[in-house]
């Protein structure tokens, strides 16, 4: 398979990585925010925050597949 940056699969993958990049910084921002009132959050953060990172290291990883890096056995 020839490299080629306009490629779909490379196009979805870097756009699901910095997709997932972006919510884990928003989830931290959202968890440094001081709290106004003694109410609780409706989101939870960390959890969010390691499923998110979790898909970007998997994006991250087949963006490396795809441009003839193999990783793995």
């Amino acid at each position: 398979m020839s490299f080629s940056a306009l490629h779909p699969e490379i196009l979805a993958s870097f756009g699901v990585f910095l997709a997932c990049i972006g919510l884990v910084v928003w989830m931290i921002i959202l968890e440094r925010k001081p709290k106004d009132s003694f109410n609780t959050r409706l989101l939870p953060t960390t959890p969010i925050m390691l499923v998110s990172g979790f898909v970007a290291l998997l994006a991250l990883v087949h963006l490396v597949n795809v441009m003839g890096i193999h990783t793995g056995r």
